[in-house]
């Protein structure tokens, strides 16, 4: 199986139950482990830290994106990161079924993006189902928070520290609990924390 193969199923959302599949996830991971690794076990200038993303994502990360290790992940090559993206310690990018990151995102400490899910039946329990994991421009994630897969986060949105976020948030919006719930919307005119006025 090829890298361009793999990406094809997991854009098409299949189920990764083969034993091809399977080898392949695992020469993946071993290989993002030994990128990580790297990452994680010694101090790196910035251009350090983005010459290793660039390596571990098989792509140029772009000079404006901050990431404080340890950075966590268990396949590295469907992570997508716009410009001005800010990753902080702790975070796990399970990517496998791809996780774009829109331009300023800012992510808080221990985050995780969950694009894998397993089957409900015993027996297939140990198949993974892929789904995206999409966040729009200006997303604010907060410490510990845990998005899974198939979510997609608008534009100037922000998930609360600790939200378990199952569905998609709409844009400008601010949700947070377990799972996820809206809790306000804001207010992008620059007057104000919600469209009705509430200051909290």
């Amino acid at each position: 199986m090829t890298l361009a193969d793999f990406l094809e199923c997991a854009r098409k959302r299949l189920p990764f139950d083969t034993e091809e599949i399977l080898r392949f996830m695992d020469a993946m991971s071993d290989r993002a482990r030994r990128i990580t690794c790297r990452l994680n076990a010694s101090y790196h200038e910035p251009d350090g830290v983005r010459a290793l993303l660039s390596e571990l994502y098989d792509r140029p990360v772009p000079p404006s994106v901050r990431v404080f290790p340890p950075y966590y992940t268990d396949f590295g090559l469907n992570t997508h990161l716009g410009e001005g993206v800010f990753i902080n310690a702790c975070c796990h990018f399970q990517d496998h079924g791809g996780v774009w990151l829109g331009d300023g995102c800012q992510i808080g400490h221990s985050v995780v993006f969950a694009t894998l899910d397993h089957g409900i039946e015993p027996e297939r329990r140990k198949t993974t189902c892929p789904a995206p994991i999409v966040l729009g421009r200006n997303v604010w994630v907060g410490s510990n928070a845990t998005i899974l897969s198939g979510v997609t986060v608008g534009d100037d949105a922000i998930v609360a520290a600790g939200a378990v976020v199952t569905r998609d948030v709409p844009a400008a919006t601010i949700v947070g609990g377990v799972p996820a719930r809206v809790l306000r919307t804001i207010d992008r005119s620059g007057c104000g924390n919600s469209k009705n006025g509430e200051q909290r």
